[in-house]
């Protein structure tokens, strides 16, 4: 991730240098994420900040090659869905995002016909790297990354079948905004952006339980007190249950950004020319 980084900010340097249909744009709103302890895909009470950095190059008029990178906070707990059996199996779990992707934004409108409009909606599409690392607060109040635990047995020879995530992926982001003229060299814009990833365990959670014995034996208490957290309604703790249900393996995870930002074109733009400019005569 860092040599990505490094990577981005030697295009961004470089554009600089010759900026004529060069763009950067920076924004900031909000980050969430869909997956098993989430009973909608845009809940409101497991949202966190997120924030990005854009640069764009317009190799048409409704056409900009773009890359960028962002940042935001995902999380979500079981005490915020109505669902009384979630409750009880009180799980939560917090994740920084960091990402890289490059993709095409397509303006739905062509900007310059027939007349020159202010307000562009447009469609995003790409490709990305993003890393995270899932943790949760256990029973003192200690953040505790969940990765190394084996929570669900990831790795452990008892459960072949049961691989070690990585916390580096791919992801496919897409989604929509609107962008609208300030002036000349400046627009603001407001959108949303969805990323399809290939993983279900940016909360950690996937599939049943496994064997309480077995995952203390191998990996500590601290394990079964973040992978066995159910309680009763009166907050009573529950006894374990082997291969009992803890997540749904069948669909993968995803996480999204909501913001507004700040574009800024680079460079000296063209003078437009006008029909008296563009009018000779012949005398």
């Amino acid at each position: 991730m860092k040599r990505i980084i490094f990577i981005f900010l030697t295009v961004l340097l470089s554009a600089t240098a010759g900026a004529q249909n060069w763009q950067a744009e920076f924004g900031a709103g909000i980050s969430g994420y869909s997956g098993d302890l989430t009973q909608k895909v845009i809940q409101i009470r497991s949202i966190g900040p997120s924030g990005f950095f854009n640069l764009k190059y317009q190799f048409h008029p409704q056409i900009l090659f773009r890359t960028g990178i962002s940042w935001g906070n995902i999380g979500a707990n079981d005490k915020n869905n109505k669902d009384s059996l979630l409750k009880r199996r009180n799980l939560s779990f917090k994740s920084n995002v960091y990402e890289f992707n490059i993709g095409l934004e397509v303006n739905l409108i062509d900007p310059i016909e027939p007349f020159e409009v202010k307000t562009l909606p447009y469609i995003f599409g790409g490709f990305g790297l993003f890393h995270f690392d899932p943790y949760a607060f256990d029973n003192s109040g200690k953040k505790v990354f969940l990765k190394p635990l084996s929570t669900e047995g990831q790795g452990l020879r008892e459960y072949p079948s049961r691989k070690p995530y990585k916390l580096t992926q791919l992801c496919i982001p897409f989604g929509a905004g609107v962008k609208m003229k300030i002036s000349d060299k400046t627009e603001s814009g407001f959108e949303i952006l969805f990323r399809k990833t290939f993983t279900d365990y940016l909360d950690d959670v996937s599939t049943r339980y496994v064997d309480y014995n077995i995952l203390k034996d191998q990996k500590g208490e601290k394990a079964v007190e973040m992978a066995f957290r159910s309680i009763t309604p009166a907050g009573v703790p529950l006894e374990p249950v082997t291969d009992d249900i803890r997540g749904n393996p069948s669909k993968k995870d995803l996480y999204y950004t909501i913001g507004f930002k700040l574009t800024v074109k680079l460079g000296k733009q063209k003078k437009k020319s006008t029909t008296a400019e563009t009018s000779t005569t012949q005398q």
